[in-house]
């Protein structure tokens, strides 16, 4: 069988402050994250993961979070531009509010094929381009364990596209893919031919003690004193 399990990167500051952040506005991990991803690190050096490659997005955000667990699963990182988040355009390095005033608040529901500003991507293209990214992955290491380490869209991209949903279009629906956690998909032959099965989705055991706090969405513009936490996270608060 071929397997990919996804990971997603550790909390981020652009998760916890609301900041366009394409490669110019990511500011990677926060202390938080890094401690999310260590524990992830604790847990697949015990061997629960046995890789035969990983690939990660060069955004800062994941790459840290591949170097962060590479040792664990002793592989050479492949970074690969195509698992990288929905791409922003002239909008990276904004923040949310700078960004929506320039350029206009985006409405996927309403407007699905306008891209968030110049020179970024559309809810079309970006879906296109992670069924095909999918799709090339899996050819190129058939048969093998894959771990990509990438974005919570990307993540949610796949379910599109292993489910073969409508893809010019956001779905009635909304996942909560959560920091630094592991998505498993598993291609077997079922009815005589190769499917998708999701063997399990959002697996967080290993931040029990630490947890997760939901991410600023990606359309908030302000943060309220109640949202996030953006001091130095100390273990076991």
């Amino acid at each position: 069988m071929t397997q990919i399990y996804f990971i997603r990167h550790g909390e981020a500051w652009a998760n916890v402050q609301p900041m366009m952040a394409g490669m110019q506005g990511d500011k990677g991990l926060t202390p938080r994250g890094i401690a999310q991803v260590e524990r992830l690190r604790d847990r697949l050096a015990h061997g629960e993961l046995q890789a035969d490659v990983l690939i990660a997005s060069p955004l800062p955000r994941a790459k840290r979070t591949a170097e962060i667990i590479q040792p664990a699963l002793n592989l050479p990182i492949m970074f690969d531009d195509d698992v990288q988040e929905f791409k922003i355009g002239e909008a990276d390095g904004m923040t949310n509010q700078e960004a929506w005033a320039k350029f206009g608040q985006p409405n996927f529901d309403e407007f699905p094929l306008r891209p968030i500003a110049p020179g970024g991507e559309n809810v079309g293209r970006f879906t296109l381009r992670v069924a095909e990214t999918l799709t090339r992955i899996a050819q190129e290491h058939t048969g093998k364990t894959i771990v990509i380490v990438c974005h919570g869209g990307f993540i949610d991209a796949a379910f599109i596209h292993f489910w073969r949903m409508p893809s010019l279009v956001i779905p009635p629906t909304d996942l909560h893919t959560r920091n630094a956690s592991i998505t498993h998909w598993e291609r077997i032959q079922r009815r005589g031919r190769a499917v998708w099965r999701l063997h399990s989705y959002n697996d967080i055991a290993h931040l029990h003690d630490i947890g997760t706090v939901e991410s600023v969405r990606w359309e908030d513009t302000e943060l309220t004193s109640e949202d996030h936490l953006v001091a130095p996270f100390h273990e076991g608060e």
